[in-house]
């Protein structure tokens, strides 16, 4: 029988190996044995025999409850996928001639973006002549960047981008 999925175990009479390597309930080497031989042990006890590893020669079999297994496998992938956080690119907006206040506002909201583990986007965007001072609109961003180095690193430097001068900020890793 072929398994349905790359993840799902072989199990009980569906093992086809002459001889694989068994381990019983608590975890102790059995030694090698038959297949029959092996599912035979695993019956009397009222359990599955499980292949666990077939790529090691004779194959990895164990004595287990095969329902209470595939649960627990179920679990940790589970808990896998719930730690893992995909980083996304956050943007704070703002023009070279920002107020004090705003420009605390959008540095608030950068520091709530890097603390919760996402990358920000720093975009500054020019209206008409306003071109002309691209350095100040550097300045502020290196400004951005210098508040906020305790939890951030740099990892695009300032650019300009057409009629936008972009920086882009990561996290610190914990």
């Amino acid at each position: 029988m072929k398994k349905k999925y790359e993840n799902e175990s072989l199990v009980n009479e569906y093992i086809k190996y002459t001889k694989v390597r068994l381990i019983d309930y608590l975890g102790k080497q059995l030694g090698i044995y038959s297949s029959e031989e092996a599912l035979s042990i695993a019956l009397n006890q009222g359990l599955d025999l499980v292949v666990i590893s077939e790529k090691s020669i004779p194959p990895v079999c164990k004595i287990i409850d095969y329902g209470k297994y595939k649960f627990n496998q179920e679990k940790k992938a589970k808990e896998a996928k719930k730690k893992q956080h995909n980083a996304s690119i956050k943007e704070v907006k703002m023009r070279y001639k920002i107020e004090n206040h705003d420009y605390n506002v959008r540095l608030n909201q950068a520091l709530r973006f890097l603390q919760a583990g996402d990358k920000v986007k720093a975009t500054i965007t020019f209206r008409g002549r306003e071109v002309q001072h691209t350095n100040l609109a550097i300045e502020l961003l290196n400004k951005m960047a210098k508040n906020l180095n305790e939890i951030s690193t740099v990892q695009q430097i300032p650019t300009k981008d057409g009629k936008n001068i972009t920086m882009i900020l990561t996290p610190n890793k914990k």
